[in-house]
């Protein structure tokens, strides 16, 4: 799909990819970016969808209620039936006004919790997901069968990415709802600040995640709207794999932090182990990242610390 002159709309446009996504869309030279606040279009209703995409040429739907382990815990419903409406009521009105082509970003929530390493694409309905997580996984990859179901039958341009775990400048800070690398930078400046000697994190730290840089992620939904024409799920990541352990040791030691690290094993660990095969990514949409991991980790201390939220006490 040539961006030049076409109309889009960018649902999370002004959330922490979607502010990326824009800009990389309004510079190929498109007539019109839409990215409507969820405070005045309220995408779980079908009316609100319907007015997202008149006039739309193409959909990038990156709109989620998400969040870490204990927000999954606390909000499993909610979590699921956001998630899972918000799609169908946006592609049942996008393929209603002939939008040309929509693109649904899941989640690697989807995967199943033992997944061999590296998860490829074709694993993806091998297995449950891991079970903290398993009510919003569910509900993203559900959007990946109504895609498929809507090409099969209307013929409807329904592409579908799989992000790995985002981080970057600008992510999400807030410890009731962020994910692993921001919490623990959080967690580390707040230690600092209030001088605490020690700083403890959820489980064992046996847990392997791997991490895309978020520009490198705005540029691979670019490469998806532009080039992918399968229905067929791609997976975006950086093709690593790191230990929340070795995590949590590389970034206190980044951000200088000498107290006591502890581990509290009665919090869940999440799903084992993460790392994709990106080799479909490569051929379809001749994209993979390019962020230096310790570069990126970096990049994203330094923005946290310019733009820190108010310290909090620790309530372990």
């Amino acid at each position: 799909m040539n961006l030049q002159g076409a109309r889009v709309l960018v649902t999370g446009g002004a959330g922490f990819v979607g502010q990326q996504v824009c800009e990389r869309i309004k510079a190929a030279g498109a007539s019109e970016v839409r990215a409507p606040r969820s405070a005045t279009l309220d995408l779980r209703t079908a009316d609100a969808c319907r007015q997202a995409v008149e006039g739309i040429d193409l959909v990038i739907h990156l709109a989620a209620t998400v969040g870490g382990i204990g927000l999954n815990r606390e909000k499993p419903g909610e979590l699921f039936y956001d998630n899972i409406i918000m799609g169908v009521h946006l592609m049942e009105a996008a393929r209603l006004a002939n939008v040309q082509k929509f693109v649904t970003v899941g989640t690697i929530c989807a995967y199943p919790k033992f997944t061999p390493i590296p998860f490829r694409e074709e694993t993806l309905w091998d297995g449950y997901p891991e079970e903290t997580n398993a009510p919003y996984g569910v509900a993203k990859k559900a959007l990946l069968v109504m895609g498929q179901a809507y090409r099969d039958q209307y013929d409807f341009n329904a592409v579908y990415v799989l992000p790995v775990n985002l981080y970057g400048p600008g992510d999400n800070f807030d410890p009731n709802s962020s994910h692993v690398i921001p919490a623990i930078i959080k967690k580390i400046y707040d230690a600092q600040q209030l001088k605490s000697e020690r700083v403890v994190f959820w489980g064992d730290g046996s847990p392997t995640r791997e991490f895309l840089y978020v520009d490198d992620c705005a540029d691979g939904l670019i490469a998806a709207a532009q080039n992918l024409q399968s229905s067929e799920p791609i997976n975006l990541g950086a093709g690593f794999e790191i230990s929340i352990r070795d995590l949590v040791e590389s970034i206190t030691e980044k951000m200088g932090y000498t107290g006591r690290i502890e581990w509290d094993s009665t919090k869940p660990n999440g799903q084992p182990r993460r790392c994709l095969d990106t080799s479909r990514a490569t051929k379809l949409l001749q994209w993979e990242a390019r962020m230096n991991f310790d570069q990126g980790l970096q990049h994203t201390i330094d923005w946290y610390r310019a733009n820190a939220l108010p310290v909090q006490e620790p309530n372990w």
